[in-house]
């Protein structure tokens, strides 16, 4: 999709349609007061009758007249004072939501400047969220396999943001960037929900070879002999029940040894187990289906440093998806089984189907011994993180304090929520074993602070650990996005790498 920005009255814009925002409680200005006269009054109409009104996400078609795009849509974005940087990204998602069914391939969206100001919105980060916004609003999940989908998004070949008075050339450069941004969260998005016997471990570090070499980056596939050579025994324990054997995947960008302009050397860890039936700890069969969604980590990581390729090549930086399918079978490992971590660790696996923890144990150390300064893992981690905090707020942990809060603040510029949750250490002897020197499960009691404590055992550096078991998926769909794979921390994460820029 081609972006360009022009700085011309909105109705002036060749589109085939001008979507503009309504908001409930601010008077029109001129330039809407004009735009109404030249469609008649619409919309004033449309809101003495209480169907536009600006309730957010709420649009409605109206038809042109005195204006260059036959079409426009009113899109709510609710009170002006609330219209924050999540308010514009769902403004530019809604809309392409909103087109569903509809023949649209040039699009056109009119940013007054009434829009900018809030949550230190300026006309760029302005520009960025609501690209981003339309990009990530037009992904269909649905089309992974079927081959036509009804009522699904435009496919836009041009996306014309109306900023009058601004900068083209300054908000095109956002605008792109907002677009990679948002083609990266469904290039991630489309991987996670894939089938679990479409993608196997295998078959995950060949899409993640593939796109290494599209990106110019480095890849390396680890398999059983080498890790066990190296010592990962609590990633190795947990694909033994499967015929699909496991991948360690790691991608690098930038020269061996190489840092950042800050020095940092960031990792970004992320779960790929490609299907979670919980092992011999076996699941209810209840939802299991969503399994596929436990390589959603994986999945986002390796798009994540792709992503970061494409906005600023060779930056120093490295992704590692540890890649399972945990299965019962002859093999499998056993409640009650003794591992060795890869930082000699000794381990009591109690439930194995709390297998998350310990692969990325293993990748968090391997990490630091590739020269990691800083950690960020991702990993569909928990049950108890959805019951805390729902699908809007990604739970999470980390140390020391300033490195969560430079992650959240990341996240915070991408519009994306988090909570921090606390490490009481107190918690930490629960997790004492007779036969080893930490277990993987203890009980409901604080189980979701103990998920945080056991991979704290595997971190020295500055870490952050974010439980997207909530966040990760949506189980029906919302007005600005579809059912399924959220994509949710990409945009962080490669934020967050681009600070070092």
């Amino acid at each position: 999709m081609h972006i360009r920005v022009v700085t011309s009255q909105p109705w002036d814009i060749e589109a085939d349609l001008l979507a503009l925002p309504i908001v409930a409680d601010h008077e029109p200005d001129d330039t809407a007061t004009e735009l109404d006269r030249r469609i008649e009054g619409a919309l004033a109409a449309y809101r003495a009758l209480g169907e536009q009104a600006g309730k957010a996400h709420a649009g409605t078609i109206i038809r042109g007249r005195e204006t260059a795009a036959p079409w426009l849509l009113a899109m709510g974005v609710g009170d002006l004072a609330a219209f924050d940087r999540i308010a514009a990204l769902r403004f530019g998602a809604a809309i392409e939501r909103r087109l569903g069914g509809r023949v649209v391939r040039r699009l056109a969206v009119w940013l007054p400047a009434t829009l900018a100001g809030g949550d230190g919105l300026d006309a760029g980060f302005l520009a960025e969220l609501v690209a981003r916004g339309v990009v990530e609003g037009s992904y269909e999940p649905a089309a992974i396999y079927r081959d036509d989908v009804e009522d699904a998004p435009p496919a836009l070949d041009e996306l014309v943001l109306v900023v009058p008075g601004g900068d083209a050339h300054a908000l095109t450069a956002a605008a792109d960037r907002g677009r990679v941004i948002g083609e990266g969260a469904n290039r991630a998005r489309t991987l996670s929900q894939r089938a679990s016997n479409d993608v196997s471990p295998e078959v995950l570090a060949d899409e993640a070879t593939a796109i290494a070499h599209a990106h110019g980056l480095e890849v390396e596939v680890i398999g059983p002999e080498q890790a066990a050579a190296m010592g990962m025994g609590m990633f190795l324990a947990v694909g033994r029940g499967s015929d699909s054997p496991p991948r360690f995947i790691v991608m690098r960008s930038g020269p061996t040894g190489a840092t950042d302009r800050r020095g940092r050397l960031l990792a970004m860890v992320g779960k790929g187990v490609t299907f979670d039936s919980g092992g011999l700890s076996l699941k209810p069969s209840d939802r299991m289906e969503e399994m596929k969604m436990d390589k959603a980590g994986a999945c986002t990581v390796i798009s994540a440093i792709a992503t970061v390729a494409a906005l600023a090549p060779g930056l120093p930086l490295l992704a590692v998806a540890p890649a399972v399918e945990n299965m019962p079978g002859p093999h499998s490992t056993r409640p009650g089984d003794i591992v060795r971590a890869m930082n000699g660790k000794v381990v009591e696996i109690q439930n194995t189907d709390a297998e998350g923890r310990l692969i990325l144990g293993d990748a968090l150390v391997y990490a630091e011994r590739q020269g990691a300064t800083h950690l960020v893992d991702v990993a569909t981690l928990t049950g108890a993180v959805e019951r805390a905090f729902g699908k809007q707020v990604t739970g999470g942990f980390g140390t020391p304090q300033d490195w969560w809060e430079e992650v959240v603040a990341s996240g915070s510029r991408q519009a994306e929520r988090y909570w921090q949750i606390p490490l009481v250490d107190e918690y930490r002897k629960d997790m004492d074993t007779w036969y080893a020197e930490l277990g993987n499960s203890s009980g409901p009691e604080a189980s979701l602070v103990k998920s945080g404590l056991f991979l704290k055992d595997f971190a020295t550096r500055p870490w952050v650990h974010l439980d997207i078991g909530g966040s990760g998926y949506l189980r029906r769909a919302t007005p600005w996005a579809a059912r399924g794979a959220t994509g949710v921390t990409h945009a962080t994460l490669v934020e967050l790498a681009l600070r070092g820029a």
